[in-house]
């Protein structure tokens, strides 16, 4: 006995000294990596936060470095047209804005992505807050020729049609001869006419002017688009000098070829990456800009529209951009917050679902770079740190997750004295739930208060106009787990009623063969609607917020409103009721004519106690209770009963 208690010890001593072992082993391993990334910040000429040693200012500490930016790194001299060849080195222009105009150039240090389309050897930068004058120079343009351009201002979403273009390509069958040797692809790739052509992380083309900081979809390797493009940078920048508005080195310029009703025109915006707004030479006054969202009348509320197609801009555009620490954390703060508020509260105003906000926390944590320990196993996992680096699809990710937030901040009059708190919360009045029209009344109660409960549902997932996604997709997950549901009831229904018409008994019993009738009538009814309002919101009902927002808006012109669509969601659950109780009736009627005595004064106490006990929660849920019938009783009928109290006095 005592030898089996001395290897139990034993082993469990080996068990203890093995955790604490990896344990100290796997916090060994974090400290070096620490140790690492600490030595190379210090090489780099930088510490990081939080890794002083000491609380006293450091001695020869180096001068600050130059903030990153979204904006185009600024080269020195223009890219080549056609006439470039494969490993020739060259370098960008400082970029023009407007004719004689004095800019200051801030340099960043940054390395050329490796998805361009020419390779970037390294660039020297100009020294930061240098005043250089530029010129522009004309477009090129045919002898003679003549262009006429129509510029007008937009915004990013939804003028820029990027999505809509539908270009076609050749359905023919042929196969594709590849020259010997490597596959040169430069000619293809190369730049025309000081235009390079960028891949989108999507696969769209799109095209970048470096000397002009110009981004554009139009097709410039055609000669006439290539003309009207020019012209219309021109344009631009004349505007901008007109307007004496003064442009930050970093400003860019976005042109989007519009063709509308056999109208051609061209569609302009700048974006300012200092700012993260962006802005126009002249007023601008669209819907578009306030996305159908009414009370817009503060500077600093618009503010977030425009935030919001900033970063339209950089997702539209994101190639050649280093994506800066800051606005990664910034981003990583708000979803967190998101992530908090889904959690502890039912009402959040987060455009997402909890599981989507969960995996955008965990998106913006490998765009961060993280490193922790694996549990179970000897050994450290760590994501790449994305930030201060020209990649593009981490600064897409981060461009589209800050737009979306963005967006909502100004739906939800962020800032601003009436700003919506809850998801629910109606910024333009109280939604009244009930029916106001006296048919809507009779209705409801016909259809056994089912509309109401419906249009409460409705008005929680469509506020002021605006669809509220994740609650959306859970009313359409529940309505079609009821309409399932529904489904088989009826089917049931319609087997029982049509056993109970083979009873012979039922022959002579014309009232219990009408009412039968009826409740195969209700229940197939039942059946049929659940299966195509099944069918419809499988079809086009679970698309994306604009599509439901549309059908919201279609239903809502309807003579009823939106009470007409409480009232087509209640009509599967009512039918199915009146079918069962045209059944109760149809199984009454035979019961209380076939049967004698003694089977009637038996099931009487048990129909009348069916019937409170299936009563009850229908007066429950319209707040009818039995104890506020004894007081309406009291207060109303006992008074008038009883009759005054006269006093006599003798």
């Amino acid at each position: 006995m005592r030898e089996g208690y001395i290897r139990m010890l034993i082993s469990w001593l080996r068990v203890i000294i093995k955790t604490t072992a990896f344990r100290s082993y796997r916090s060994l391993l974090s400290i070096l990596l620490r140790l690492i990334r600490h030595c190379q910040s210090v090489v780099n000429g930088k510490e990081g936060p939080g890794l002083a040693l000491s609380s006293q200012p450091a001695a020869n500490q180096p001068e600050p470095t130059p903030s990153v930016s979204l904006a185009v790194a600024l080269l020195e001299t223009p890219l080549q047209t056609q006439e470039f060849q494969p490993g020739m080195n060259f370098h960008m222009p400082i970029p023009e804005p407007y004719e004689m105009t004095n800019i200051n150039v801030t340099a960043h240090d940054t390395q050329s992505p490796g998805s361009s389309a020419v390779p970037f050897p390294p660039i020297p930068m100009p020294e930061p807050s240098i005043p250089v004058t530029v010129a522009m120079s004309p477009p090129p343009t045919t002898p003679g020729q003549i262009v006429d351009i129509f510029l007008t201002p937009i915004v990013p979403e939804p003028r820029v049609r990027r999505y809509e273009r539908h270009i076609p390509i050749n359905s023919e069958y042929k196969p594709f001869e590849v020259k010997k040797g490597p596959l040169d692809c430069s000619e293809e790739l190369a730049v025309v006419e000081g235009w390079e052509p960028l891949t989108h992380p999507e696969g769209a083309l799109f095209f970048y002017r470096p000397d002009k900081r110009v981004f554009t979809d139009a097709n410039v390797r055609d000669s006439k688009t290539a003309v009207k493009i020019n012209k219309a940078i021109v344009t631009a920048y004349e505007g901008v000098r007109k307007a004496d508005i003064h442009l930050d080195s970093s400003v860019e310029l976005a042109l989007e070829l519009i063709v509308e009703e056999d109208k051609e025109y061209l569609g302009y915006y700048f974006a300012d990456h200092e700012r993260r707004v962006i802005f126009w030479f002249e007023d601008y006054k669209s819907f578009d800009l306030v996305n159908n969202v009414r009370g817009v009348e503060r500077k600093s509320h618009i503010k977030y529209a425009l935030d919001s197609q900033y970063w339209r801009h950089v997702e539209l555009f994101p190639n050649k951009r280093i994506l800066p620490e800051d606005i990664v954390i910034t981003l990583k703060e708000i979803v967190m917050h998101a992530h908090a508020e889904n959690i502890t509260s039912e009402t959040c105003l987060a455009p997402f679902a909890p599981s989507e906000v969960a995996s955008m926390l965990g998106l913006v944590d490998h765009l961060k770079g993280e490193s922790f320990p694996d549990a179970g196993e000897f050994l450290l996992i760590v994501f790449s740190d994305s930030t201060n680096k020209e990649r593009e699809h981490s600064v897409w990710i981060a461009a589209r997750l800050m737009r979306l937030l963005c967006n909502a901040k100004f739906v939800n009059f962020c800032g601003q004295p009436g700003a919506r708190l809850d998801v629910d919360q109606s910024l333009y009045g109280e939604h009244d739930t009930r029916s106001k029209k006296i048919i809507l009344r009779i209705m409801n109660v016909i259809l056994f208060g089912s509309p109401v409960a419906q249009s409460k549902a409705i008005h929680k997932i469509w506020v002021d106009e605006t669809i509220v996604q994740p609650r959306w997709k859970g009313f359409i997950d529940r309505l079609i787990t009821e309409w399932n549901g529904y489904t088989i009831f009826s089917t049931v229904m319609l087997a029982v009623n049509i056993s109970f018409l083979a009873v012979p008994t039922i022959t002579p019993q014309t009232t219990a063969i009408v009412l039968t009738y009826l409740s195969s009538l209700c229940a197939m009814g039942s059946l049929v609607v659940s299966l195509i309002l099944a069918g419809q919101v499988n079809d086009s009902r679970r698309g994306s917020a604009a599509d439901v927002a549309s059908f919201m808006v279609g239903i809502s012109e309807s003579m009823f409103g939106l009470e007409s669509l409480a009232l087509m969601l209640s009509l599967p659950f009512a039918l199915l009721i009146w079918g069962m109780t045209f059944f109760a009736g149809a199984l009454s009627t035979l019961i209380f004519r076939t049967c004698g005595v003694v089977a009637i004064s038996i099931t009487s106490p048990v129909w009348v106690a069916v019937f409170v006990l299936a009563t009850w929660p229908v007066l429950a849920a319209n707040n009818i209770h039995i104890s506020q019938l004894r007081f309406w009783i009291i207060e109303h009928v006992l008074p008038q009963t009883a009759g005054p109290i006269i006093i006599s006095h003798r």
